[in-house]
Protein backbone atom coordinates (compact mmCIF):
# COMPACT_ATOMS: atom_id res chain seq x y z
CA UNK A 1 0.00 0.00 0.00
CA UNK A 2 1.15 3.15 0.65
CA UNK A 3 3.32 4.96 3.05
CA UNK A 4 2.68 4.36 6.83
CA UNK A 5 2.18 7.09 9.39
CA UNK A 6 4.04 7.73 12.08
CA UNK A 7 0.55 8.32 14.51
CA UNK A 8 -1.41 5.97 15.93
CA UNK A 9 -5.09 5.05 14.63
CA UNK A 10 -7.90 6.24 16.78
CA UNK A 11 -9.07 3.65 19.04
CA UNK A 12 -12.68 4.54 18.67
CA UNK A 13 -15.24 5.09 15.83
CA UNK A 14 -14.86 7.92 14.08
CA UNK A 15 -17.30 9.87 11.55
CA UNK A 16 -16.34 10.41 8.40
CA UNK A 17 -16.41 14.76 9.58
CA UNK A 18 -14.27 13.55 11.90
CA UNK A 19 -11.96 11.57 9.97
CA UNK A 20 -11.43 14.79 7.23
CA UNK A 21 -10.63 16.78 10.00
CA UNK A 22 -7.57 13.97 11.49
CA UNK A 23 -6.47 12.94 8.59
CA UNK A 24 -3.69 15.33 7.54
CA UNK A 25 -1.41 15.27 4.36
CA UNK A 26 1.05 13.26 6.35
CA UNK A 27 -1.12 10.54 7.06
CA UNK A 28 -1.96 7.69 5.01
CA UNK A 29 -5.24 6.25 6.38
CA UNK A 30 -8.68 4.17 4.75
CA UNK A 31 -11.83 5.04 6.23
CA UNK A 32 -13.97 1.97 6.50
CA UNK A 33 -17.74 2.79 8.28
CA UNK A 34 -15.67 4.46 11.81
CA UNK A 35 -12.58 2.42 11.73
CA UNK A 36 -9.49 3.91 10.68
CA UNK A 37 -6.69 1.67 8.72
CA UNK A 38 -3.18 2.94 8.62
CA UNK A 39 -1.01 1.75 6.01
CA UNK A 40 2.24 0.18 6.36
CA UNK A 41 5.40 1.29 5.33
CA UNK A 42 6.40 -0.32 1.76
CA UNK A 43 9.17 -2.65 0.68
CA UNK A 44 11.43 -1.79 -2.13
CA UNK A 45 9.96 -4.39 -4.33
CA UNK A 46 6.66 -2.67 -4.09
CA UNK A 47 8.34 0.63 -4.55
CA UNK A 48 10.39 -0.14 -7.45
CA UNK A 49 6.70 -2.16 -8.83
CA UNK A 50 4.70 1.02 -8.15
CA UNK A 51 7.38 3.18 -10.05
CA UNK A 52 7.45 1.00 -13.04
CA UNK A 53 4.06 0.91 -13.50
CA UNK A 54 3.19 4.52 -12.63
CA UNK A 55 5.62 5.27 -15.25
CA UNK A 56 4.30 3.03 -17.89
CA UNK A 57 0.61 4.36 -17.62
CA UNK A 58 1.96 8.26 -17.33
CA UNK A 59 3.94 7.63 -20.06
CA UNK A 60 1.22 6.10 -22.27
CA UNK A 61 -1.03 8.48 -21.30
CA UNK A 62 1.25 11.13 -22.74
CA UNK A 63 1.41 9.64 -25.78
CA UNK A 64 -2.34 8.63 -26.41
CA UNK A 65 -4.23 10.69 -23.85
CA UNK A 66 -7.82 9.02 -22.29
CA UNK A 67 -7.70 10.27 -18.96
CA UNK A 68 -6.08 11.16 -15.76
CA UNK A 69 -4.24 8.62 -13.27
CA UNK A 70 -3.24 9.23 -9.28
CA UNK A 71 -1.78 7.77 -6.92
CA UNK A 72 -0.15 6.72 -4.60
CA UNK A 73 -1.72 8.57 -2.04
CA UNK A 74 -5.07 9.52 -3.45
CA UNK A 75 -8.19 8.84 -1.78
CA UNK A 76 -11.18 7.40 -3.55
CA UNK A 77 -14.37 7.94 -1.65
CA UNK A 78 -16.57 5.07 -3.10
CA UNK A 79 -19.58 5.95 -0.90
CA UNK A 80 -21.02 7.24 2.60
CA UNK A 81 -18.36 6.44 5.31
CA UNK A 82 -15.76 4.12 2.62
CA UNK A 83 -12.58 6.03 2.02
CA UNK A 84 -10.09 3.94 0.27
CA UNK A 85 -6.76 4.84 -0.95
CA UNK A 86 -5.14 2.44 -3.92
CA UNK A 87 -1.67 2.83 -5.23
CA UNK A 88 -2.63 3.52 -8.62
CA UNK A 89 -6.02 4.35 -9.96
CA UNK A 90 -7.67 6.04 -13.36
CA UNK A 91 -10.58 8.39 -13.94
CA UNK A 92 -11.61 8.66 -17.87
CA UNK A 93 -11.65 11.80 -19.86
CA UNK A 94 -15.18 11.70 -20.04
CA UNK A 95 -15.41 11.25 -15.69
CA UNK A 96 -12.66 13.56 -14.72
CA UNK A 97 -15.60 15.68 -13.10
CA UNK A 98 -15.27 12.73 -10.00
CA UNK A 99 -11.64 14.64 -9.58
CA UNK A 100 -11.13 16.15 -6.15
CA UNK A 101 -7.81 18.31 -4.98
CA UNK A 102 -7.24 15.54 -3.16
CA UNK A 103 -9.49 12.38 -3.88
CA UNK A 104 -12.04 10.98 -6.04
CA UNK A 105 -15.96 11.49 -5.45
CA UNK A 106 -17.29 8.00 -6.43
CA UNK A 107 -15.70 4.92 -8.44
CA UNK A 108 -12.70 5.39 -10.57
CA UNK A 109 -12.32 3.51 -13.64
CA UNK A 110 -9.52 1.32 -12.69
CA UNK A 111 -7.62 0.76 -9.61
CA UNK A 112 -4.17 -0.93 -9.24
CA UNK A 113 -2.94 -2.80 -5.66
CA UNK A 114 0.76 -3.73 -4.91
CA UNK A 115 0.19 -6.68 -2.34
CA UNK A 116 1.89 -6.23 0.61
CA UNK A 117 2.39 -8.47 3.28
CA UNK A 118 0.17 -6.87 5.79
CA UNK A 119 -2.54 -5.96 3.06
CA UNK A 120 -3.21 -9.29 1.31
CA UNK A 121 -6.59 -10.24 2.67
CA UNK A 122 -7.34 -6.42 2.34
CA UNK A 123 -6.63 -6.47 -1.39
CA UNK A 124 -7.44 -10.14 -2.35
CA UNK A 125 -11.03 -9.93 -0.38
CA UNK A 126 -11.78 -6.56 1.15
CA UNK A 127 -10.85 -4.57 -2.18
CA UNK A 128 -12.67 -6.70 -4.23
CA UNK A 129 -15.67 -6.35 -2.65
CA UNK A 130 -15.76 -2.50 -2.40
CA UNK A 131 -14.38 -1.87 -5.75
CA UNK A 132 -17.07 -4.95 -7.51
CA UNK A 133 -20.03 -3.29 -5.57
CA UNK A 134 -18.57 0.59 -6.26
CA UNK A 135 -18.35 -0.41 -9.94
CA UNK A 136 -15.03 0.27 -10.42
CA UNK A 137 -14.61 -1.17 -13.86
CA UNK A 138 -11.44 -2.58 -13.99
CA UNK A 139 -9.20 -4.06 -10.98
CA UNK A 140 -5.37 -4.68 -11.24
CA UNK A 141 -3.80 -6.84 -8.18
CA UNK A 142 -0.02 -7.31 -8.48
CA UNK A 143 1.35 -10.04 -5.93
CA UNK A 144 4.85 -9.91 -6.04
CA UNK A 145 5.30 -12.25 -3.55
CA UNK A 146 3.64 -14.82 -5.73
CA UNK A 147 4.84 -13.24 -8.90
CA UNK A 148 0.78 -13.13 -10.17
CA UNK A 149 -0.91 -10.44 -11.75
CA UNK A 150 -4.44 -10.69 -11.88
CA UNK A 151 -6.88 -8.50 -13.94
CA UNK A 152 -10.41 -8.23 -13.08
CA UNK A 153 -13.25 -6.57 -15.03
CA UNK A 154 -16.61 -5.75 -14.07
CA UNK A 155 -19.36 -7.87 -15.88
CA UNK A 156 -23.05 -7.20 -15.38
CA UNK A 157 -21.71 -6.15 -11.36
CA UNK A 158 -19.36 -8.87 -11.03
CA UNK A 159 -15.97 -9.27 -11.29
CA UNK A 160 -14.62 -11.74 -13.64
CA UNK A 161 -10.78 -12.80 -14.63
CA UNK A 162 -9.21 -11.57 -17.40
CA UNK A 163 -7.55 -14.19 -19.17
CA UNK A 164 -4.11 -13.53 -21.13
CA UNK A 165 -3.67 -13.10 -24.43
CA UNK A 166 -0.53 -13.78 -26.11
CA UNK A 167 1.23 -13.10 -22.68
CA UNK A 168 -0.57 -9.94 -22.52
CA UNK A 169 -3.21 -8.24 -20.19
CA UNK A 170 -5.12 -6.01 -22.09
CA UNK A 171 -6.95 -3.21 -20.62
CA UNK A 172 -10.46 -1.72 -22.00
CA UNK A 173 -10.65 1.47 -19.40
CA UNK A 174 -7.10 2.83 -21.11
CA UNK A 175 -7.38 2.11 -24.59
CA UNK A 176 -5.14 0.34 -26.55
CA UNK A 177 -2.96 0.06 -23.25
CA UNK A 178 -1.60 -3.65 -22.18
CA UNK A 179 0.75 -5.09 -19.49
CA UNK A 180 3.15 -8.30 -19.92
CA UNK A 181 3.23 -9.72 -16.57
CA UNK A 182 6.59 -10.71 -17.41
CA UNK A 183 8.09 -7.62 -17.00
CA UNK A 184 7.38 -7.10 -13.70
CA UNK A 185 9.67 -9.59 -12.76
CA UNK A 186 12.32 -8.81 -14.52
CA UNK A 187 15.75 -8.16 -12.87
CA UNK A 188 16.03 -5.20 -13.65
CA UNK A 189 12.37 -3.78 -14.34
CA UNK A 190 12.67 -3.07 -18.44
CA UNK A 191 13.24 0.62 -19.45
CA UNK A 192 9.92 2.14 -19.39
CA UNK A 193 10.52 3.39 -23.01
CA UNK A 194 11.41 -0.12 -24.45
CA UNK A 195 7.93 -1.47 -23.06
CA UNK A 196 6.18 1.62 -24.71
CA UNK A 197 8.12 0.63 -27.86
CA UNK A 198 6.65 -2.38 -27.57
CA UNK A 199 3.52 -1.43 -27.46
CA UNK A 200 4.16 0.69 -30.42
CA UNK A 201 3.44 4.14 -28.75
CA UNK A 202 6.75 5.37 -28.99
Amino acid sequence: MTVAATRSAPEHLMTEAEFEAWCDEDTRAEFVDGKVILMSPVSAIHDDLFHFIARLIGMYLEYRPSGRVRGPEFEIRLREGLRRVPDLLFVCQERTQLLRSTYVEGAPDAAWEIVSPDSVERDWRDKHHDYEAAGVREYWIVDPHHQQVRLLRLVEGRYQPVAEDAGRLLSETIPGFWLKPEWLWQEPLPRTMDCLREMGVA
